[in-house]
């Protein structure tokens, strides 16, 4: 059955339609959590919601007719904003447009008012109609940020002075200790017993390990204040890159390394190098008294989201210990038996937080680990 057309619809009809629009429009508006006005030419209300009634605090009919300057009270930095620098004048003799912030009072407390401003007509006359919003809660939050972003500033500058002076004013010393110790080893070594031997070997030793240590901490400091350059990464390349610079600084080793073809991610090439080749390099420690050793590094599907893997058959872990693996200075191997500072996990998971992935592990002692992450894909990568 065809629908009738609207010409032959009573006119009843149709006005009882337009009178029921107009009042669900009227209603929507009525409700709105922003404040709205229609200005006349002059300044005067000719209609508001119920929001702008509550932010004037007078009652609805009282403000019809009312000139808007003197209902709407506004403040810019202590000063009342009157006469042509209100934004209701500035809208109907100056500009068509406006949205800017002001301080009001609204009862008992301060706020800011966000107020945008349109210049249009109403039956051929000027007009404008003004949307008045509450922004005191999202300033304040913007607030919070400035300040915390201002802090956040000024602890990286300290955490900058602080990496300098590890890397000048503390290595002076360890230099000192390691060449006057092996000063004392060549030029009076015919006169220490075994004893004063090995306790200046294990001096030696300390200072090294020292020195590795600030080393991996100035590592962990520029890994977070490094600007990432985005590009597609071409993962495959750099673990294969990893694991040559690995079998030639341990030529008497023999390991099954499997690195597919075609691995790539979206970030920094130089830190995700980084986070490779600290991981193949928890691998390569850890199976270093495996027979047969073997490491994989691959991708998968894990719960739809694209997940790489760097997996061992080496010491393994306990996986009640797994948060742990990640923090800086944490071991859960003797240092005698798995030699490191503990903190190269803690640069991959800085690393990959960067890029706004996720990375955590999973294993069994004796067994094997495989190290998880995800990154933005390749696709996704940003200019």
């Amino acid at each position: 059955m065809l629908a009738e057309p609207p010409q032959a619809r009573p006119l009843c009809v149709l006005v009882e339609q337009l009178h029921a629009t107009l009042g669900r429009f009227s209603l929507a508006l009525s409700l709105a959590r922003d404040a709205l006005a229609w200005l006349d030419a002059h300044g005067r209300i000719i209609w508001c919601n119920r929001a702008f009634d509550r932010l004037a605090g007078v009652d609805h009919t009282a403000l019809l007719g009312e000139p808007v300057t003197e209902l709407l009270v506004l403040e810019r930095d202590g000063h009342p904003v009157t006469g042509e620098l209100h934004p209701a004048v500035r809208i109907l003799a100056e500009v068509d447009e406006l949205l800017e912030n002001y301080d009001a009072t609204i009862g008992d407390r301060r706020a800011v008012l966000e107020v945008y401003g349109r210049r249009g007509r109403i039956e051929g006359q000027p007009a404008a109609v003004l949307v008045i919003q509450d922004v005191t809660e999202r300033e304040r939050a913007r607030a919070e940020l400035s300040t915390a972003n201002t802090r956040l500033a000024s602890a990286n500058q300290e955490l900058e002075a602080f990496s300098y002076s590890v890397s000048h004013d503390l290595r002076a010393p360890l230099r000192a200790i390691n060449g006057f110790s092996q000063v004392l080893l060549e030029d009076y070594g015919t006169v220490l017993d075994a004893t004063g031997k090995d306790y200046l070997q294990r001096v030696r030793k300390a200072a090294q390990n020292m020195g590795k240590l600030i080393d991996d901490l100035l590592r962990l400091s520029r890994v977070t204040r490094a600007d990432l350059a985005w590009t597609t990464v071409d993962l495959s390349a750099a673990a294969r890159e990893s694991v040559r610079e690995l079998a030639a600084s341990t030529p008497e080793r023999s390991v099954d390394v499997e690195i597919p073809d075609g691995l790539a991610a979206c970030g920094d090439a130089r830190l995700l190098g980084v986070a490779l080749q600290n991981l193949l390099d928890n691998a390569w420690k850890f199976t270093s008294k495996t027979t047969n050793a073997r490491i994989e590094v691959g991708v998968a599907d894990e719960n739809g989201e694209r997940t790489f893997f760097v997996r061992d058959n080496g010491a393994g872990f306990d996986e009640a210990y797994a948060d742990k693996m990640f923090g800086a200075f944490q071991r859960l191997h003797a240092a005698d038996e798995f030699p490191g500072t503990g903190i190269g996990l803690a640069i991959v998971r800085r690393i990959i937080h960067r890029h706004g992935g996720r990375i955590w592990a999973t294993g069994a002692l004796d067994t094997g680990a495989t190290l998880h992450f995800t990154l933005p894909t390749d696709g996704e990568c940003r200019t």
